[in-house]
């Protein structure tokens, strides 16, 4: 009782089968779109919940930061700080490839685009929180710099003014023409560097205007600058009358040694007074007699010499010079033995 099957039965099974396969796989490739579309949504979320978990661990860090104590730690902090500038970079460039992806996941529609959007903005908004908070670190942490640059460069200016000062004020003055001449010559010296230094001292009123209001209105920093201004007065004061002091030393020395000179030669000459004899023969008498003449002429030179010496004398008594009643006395002793001289 076999019958064959109808050929178009076979044939409208085939067809069945094929459109059952073909249905099936556009359900997969549906599937497997909306798995991918799932897995990308749900990998964007996670980017962006690592980017707060980030952000607010900076956050932290920045809140917990100070500016430092001294010149020394600000440049740690400031190290530290550059290092994270560069985090901050690397996670801004993964945070636009995220916010990319979101925009792609928009894009499609696939999703309700309430949560992405909410998402997006809120890690937005933290992120430009946070790069205004690093910036205002950042700002912190140059006027502190420069704060602390400033005390450092008051404080070696003090320094210096301090040995300085110590220096000009040496009531060391030399022993003779020579120990004097070489103690001025060390004297300018010092002076010049104190004219030097002082477009440094005028320049800090400038420098302390720069900072920020925090420090500049500081009133430690502010007694500081008027400190060093006074100093620097004083050590320019003092440098002046050291000058005076050691020109009015070397004075005396000179003065005492020209005349030592004096008094030897008047020595010299009253010793020769003395010893002579008035001659019997003419010949003698006229070589006596020429050699009165060349006494005269080297008198005139020694009374220009003593009257420099008087001169002398009378601008370092004028002037106040502590020694002025031995140099007197030195110039009345001089004036004395060459008044003697002309009479002999």
């Amino acid at each position: 009782g076999y019958q064959p099957c109808d050929p178009q039965i076979i044939c409208n099974r085939v067809n069945h089968v094929q459109t059952c396969l073909e249905e099936l796989e556009e359900l997969a490739a549906k599937r497997r779109k909306e798995l991918e579309d799932s897995r990308q949504l749900w990998t964007f979320f996670q980017e962006m919940e690592e980017a707060e978990a980030w952000i607010r661990e900076k956050e932290k860090i920045l809140a917990a930061k100070s500016c430092g104590r001294d010149l020394s730690s600000v440049v740690t902090l400031t190290n530290k700080h550059k290092t994270m500038l560069g985090e901050l970079g690397n996670r801004r460039a993964l945070l636009h490839q995220t916010m990319k992806k979101g925009e792609k996941i928009l894009a499609k529609k696939s999703f309700s685009s309430v949560g992405i959007q909410e998402k997006m903005r809120e890690v937005c908004l933290r992120w430009k929180k946070l790069e205004e908070v690093t910036g205002l670190h950042q700002q912190r942490l140059e006027d502190a710099m420069n704060f602390f640059q400033f005390s450092a460069e008051t404080d070696d200016l003090v320094a210096w003014l301090q040995d300085t000062y110590r220096i000009v004020s040496s009531d060391d003055f030399g022993h003779d023409d020579y120990s004097s001449q070489a103690l001025l010559r060390k004297h300018r010296a010092v002076v010049d560097e104190v004219e030097k230094h002082r477009g440094a001292v005028m320049a800090l009123r400038q420098q302390l205007a720069l900072l920020a209001p925090d420090h500049r209105q500081g009133v430690d920093v502010q007694i500081r600058v008027v400190e060093v201004e006074q100093l620097y007065g004083e050590v320019a004061e003092v440098a002046v009358l050291r000058t005076q002091w050691l020109q009015d030393a070397l004075a005396v020395y000179r003065m005492f040694s020209e005349v030592h000179a004096c008094e030897v030669w008047v020595d010299e000459k009253e010793q020769w007074l003395e010893r002579m004899e008035v001659p019997e023969e003419l010949d003698e008498v006229e070589v006596v007699q020429h050699r009165f003449e060349s006494l005269d002429q080297e008198m005139n030179s020694v009374m220009g010499r003593i009257l420099d010496v008087n001169q002398v004398v009378q601008q370092l008594v004028e002037g106040g010079h502590p020694s002025s009643d031995e140099v007197r006395s030195c110039q009345d002793h001089l004036n004395s033995r060459y008044g003697a001289e002309v009479d002999l």
